[in-house]
């Protein structure tokens, strides 16, 4: 992640929970409230430059952010490695363009995807999604004027995310960021 900001803010579910793990459901329902809160909205800077984002507390120890997209701007291909998640476009709209695939965790740095496993969702404001491990994607911000801003969670805190790149169908694994990388 590269961006401006970073910190921790007040969330809906400030209090770090003792109880069981929280599903994707319940990761959906935090970055729903989360979405619906305009102050916390509003308190993230927004850059005409680049993404910014603030680190919030997600319910029962998982990680969540609150990210800000100027138009043009995206994360490229990758995935959440053994983290599911939930994200919730807040204001603007995002789209996200996934794969309908789940691919090998280890032994491979180049694939060739199959006809039919492209899968494209436009989030415009109050939409999102939950997904599963190891879920590839990217999402983006397409708007040529209007910033964007979303909410994410994930359980467990991600452990780090494997990076893309991809030409036609082949996918390659370029890298692998882990959290200090963008904290």
């Amino acid at each position: 992640m590269s961006g401006a900001g970073q910190g921790s803010s007040a969330s809906p579910d400030s209090a770090r929970s003792a109880g069981p793990a929280p599903g994707p459901g319940d990761l959906l329902d935090f970055v729903r409230r989360a979405a619906a809160d305009r102050e916390l909205i509003s308190s993230l800077p927004l850059d005409p430059e680049g993404r910014t984002w603030l680190r919030l507390d997600g319910p029962g120890g998982s990680e969540a952010w609150l990210i800000g997209w100027p138009p043009g701007t995206g994360t490229g291909w990758h995935d959440h490695a053994e983290s599911y998640g939930a994200f919730l476009t807040a204001t603007g709209e995002l789209t996200e363009n996934a794969l309908a695939v789940r691919l090998p965790t280890e032994g491979w740095t180049t694939l060739e995807l199959a006809e039919g496993v492209d899968r494209q969702r436009r989030l415009p404001a109050g939409k999102g999604r939950a997904f599963g491990q190891q879920h590839v994607h990217e999402v983006y911000n397409e708007s040529a004027e209007q910033h964007a801003v979303s909410v994410h969670a994930y359980y467990p805190p991600l452990p780090h995310l494997r990076r893309y790149s991809r030409t036609g169908p082949i996918l390659r694994l370029e890298h692998v960021e882990r959290p200090e990388d963008w904290q």
